[in-house]
């Protein structure tokens, strides 16, 4: 029987593979001359990574949760063609993908790593410099940034600042339409309505201008009437990812498709660079959205902890809650279900010195005591060590 790892090097086409975290794990020398990686460079990489593929129309195909990684995840295979990736030396190369998937019960093996092979083909054309439509991508989980057709935006050159931050605020509100009132009072508190005005229309036509130069759809930003709106159809932002990934993990979770669910969610985290709009923390506009996702992220902590222990898994299980503690000490649920995971991995004294830890952290930063629920779970584990003792002794006394 081939392996999946021969089949790529035996290939006619460029083809590559990939394991279950969608990371490459074989690559031949078709796919390196097609996109200019040696295989030291694409292999343990995440196959969006490396690809930067978008569609026709602009839009990017290549981001977490992809169509292509919902097929691979149901054992289907997956095609498209007319598709721009990006070359190693920033050029666009129009290609045709196809692929095969392995099937379940290969992949319920120990050592069956692959879960698809895909076979990518350049079509016969002259390779662009850009796809033929662009969409603009925002990243707001972490540093502000921008690109278009996989090429990143410099807006920390732009001449007026404020016309980032009006940016930053129409993405806030995504879809909906900002009168323009609420952006002077945001950008110019203390400027005077005339003159408010006067910069604000500036200000938009600027951006328009930057935006239309980096090659966005012409009516990215969009006027209605006194009021401006970023059209949701002409952008991709990492937080809609976020959570729809989100809310097709939790689907999954609810059929007990733990792995499924699980590969939702650590997509989720690959795109949570830090706090949302960090660069803005103390801005007002932006708080209730901040807060709104952070409470999102710890929930999806949360569900992955208890994907993990319904795989069995509590060790995992225990290092996701960790993971929610350093976001929040005081988040209590976690050094909660962090007790249960040590107690299960036969770890009692750890459950209990994460509960003083608990204890401490909410005298510290809140004033509060634990709750009755984790306050009786360690007196459950400290009566069972007293008893495991008791017994022990008991035994060995008999044996002597």
């Amino acid at each position: 029987m081939i392996e999946t790892r021969d089949l790529v090097e035996l290939a006619s086409d460029a083809a590559f593979a990939i394991d279950g975290g969608m990371e490459i794990v074989a690559w031949n020398h078709g796919a390196q001359q097609l996109l200019g990686y040696d295989p030291r460079e694409a292999i343990g990489r995440h196959c969006s990574e490396v690809l930067q593929a978008v569609l026709s129309d602009g839009q990017p195909l290549c981001v977490p949760g992809c169509e292509a990684v919902r097929c691979f995840r149901r054992c289907h295979p997956f095609a498209v063609s007319s598709v721009c990736a990006r070359h190693k030396d920033g050029r666009w190369v129009p290609i045709s993908i196809a692929s095969i998937v392995t099937s379940r019960q290969a992949r319920s093996t120990k050592t069956a790593s692959t879960v698809a092979v895909i076979f990518l083909r350049g079509e016969e054309k002259r390779a662009r410099r850009r796809p033929p439509s662009q969409m603009l991508q925002i990243f707001t989980l972490g540093p502000f940034g921008m690109a278009v057709g996989g090429r990143g935006l410099a807006v920390e050159k732009w001449q007026r600042k404020q016309a980032v931050t009006l940016l930053k605020y129409l993405v806030t509100n995504l879809g909906c339409a900002v009168h323009g009132e609420a952006l002077i009072d945001c950008l110019w508190p203390d400027v005077d309505e005339v003159h408010g005005r006067g910069r604000l229309k500036v200000t938009v036509y600027f951006l328009r201008c930057q935006l239309r130069a980096a090659g966005a759809h012409k009516d990215t930003l969009q006027t209605v009437g006194k009021a401006y709106l970023l059209r949701r159809d002409k952008v991709w932002v990492d937080t809609q990812a976020f959570e729809t990934l989100i809310t097709e993990g939790s689907t999954q979770q609810s059929q007990q498709h733990w792995d499924a669910a699980l590969h939702c969610y650590e997509e989720a985290r690959r795109l949570c660079r830090g706090h949302y709009m960090e660069e803005d923390i103390y801005a007002d506009w932006c708080a209730a959205e901040r807060e709104r996702l952070h409470e999102l992220h710890l929930e999806m902590l949360a569900r992955m902890s208890d994907c993990q222990a319904g795989r069995g898994h509590h060790a995992e299980a225990a290092q996701v809650c960790r993971t929610a503690l350093v976001l929040d000490p005081c988040r209590e649920s976690f050094h909660y279900a962090l007790m249960e995971h040590l107690v299960r991995l036969g770890h009692a004294e750890r459950a209990v010195a994460q509960f003083h830890r608990c204890k401490r952290d909410l005298a510290h930063e809140l004033g509060v005591k634990p709750m009755y629920k984790t306050r009786r779970l360690y007196q459950q584990i400290v009566d069972e060590e007293a008893n495991t003792r008791s017994v022990g002794k008991s035994v060995s006394r008999r044996l002597n």
